[in-house]
């Protein structure tokens, strides 16, 4: 029996694709899979013309739980160059979430951890419901969030992302929207038809004064990034999950214990 896609992809017929993030047993968790499929639908949306928006959304009781913990544990064991590889799938899927070329939506709901935080960060209209829970958690499993800081930053700015990247603090959907993680918090019920009405407002925009307009906002900040800036997240990233904290992190979160730097 063939196994969903971690990923669905859809259209409907005015243009609006769908990315539906398809992990719901393990809270839409990426790992290695889910992450070439996302690249993959990105890089095959990108090349459609007759895309006018996309949607990132998760399946199940949760949007992004960021890592999965079961692929934590293979990378762990991976050779340096297997290690980089899935580091710079991490950075490669947000780069094109962050750089594509038309509007981008994202709706929060539930858990958004670490590199869901991260495609919150770069799409260009993010929706979240009130029971929306927030984390930029990866220092508490002893690991670095190299592949997004750079989108974190540009989200939230660097006052508000250096305190939640580095004290893992967990944070509701108010303190979401303050910080400017999401621009709005919209009930469960209705948030479909909020991002309904957002679309509709979208497609009186002609799309390629809309890509001009985006890519002009990037480009011209320094908002975009390079191959070897990618590189350079992508290696900080590998070394610190295989360090010794690195280690050390996993094994305590799995074990559900302190980790041994706890005082």
């Amino acid at each position: 029996m063939a196994t969903e896609s971690p990923v669905l992809l859809a259209i409907d017929d005015r243009g609006i694709a769908t990315a539906t993030l398809n992990r719901p047993h393990k809270g839409n968790a990426y790992d290695e899979d889910l992450l070439d499929a996302l690249i993959a639908g990105l890089e095959s949306l990108t090349k459609n013309e007759a895309v006018r928006a996309l949607v990132i959304r998760g399946a199940g009781k949760h949007f992004q739980a960021g890592a999965d913990l079961d692929w934590l544990a293979r990378a762990a064991t991976y050779t340096p160059e297997q290690a980089y590889r899935a580091s710079m799938g991490t950075t490669r899927a947000m780069q094109l979430l962050n750089e594509f070329h038309r509007p981008t939506f994202a709706l929060i709901h539930g858990a958004c951890f670490g590199g869901g935080c991260g495609m919150v960060c770069c799409v260009d209209v993010a929706l979240a419901t009130p029971d929306a829970i927030f984390g930029l958690t990866e220092v508490r499993v002893g690991v670095a969030p190299t592949p997004i800081s750079t989108h974190m930053v540009n989200a939230m700015g660097l006052r508000h992302t250096r305190r939640y990247a580095l004290t893992g603090e967990r944070f509701g959907a108010a303190e979401a929207l303050r910080i400017g993680l999401v621009h709005e918090v919209v009930e469960k019920d209705g948030i479909d038809g909020r991002l309904a009405t957002i679309l509709d407002e979208t497609m009186l925009s002609a799309p390629t004064a809309i890509a001009v307009t985006k890519d002009s906002f990037l480009a011209a900040n320094g908002l975009t990034l390079d191959p070897r800036q990618m590189a350079m997240l992508a290696h900080e990233s590998w070394t610190q999950r295989a360090s010794a904290e690195g280690r050390e992190g996993l094994a305590a979160f799995r074990e559900k214990r302190r980790p041994a730097w706890y005082r």
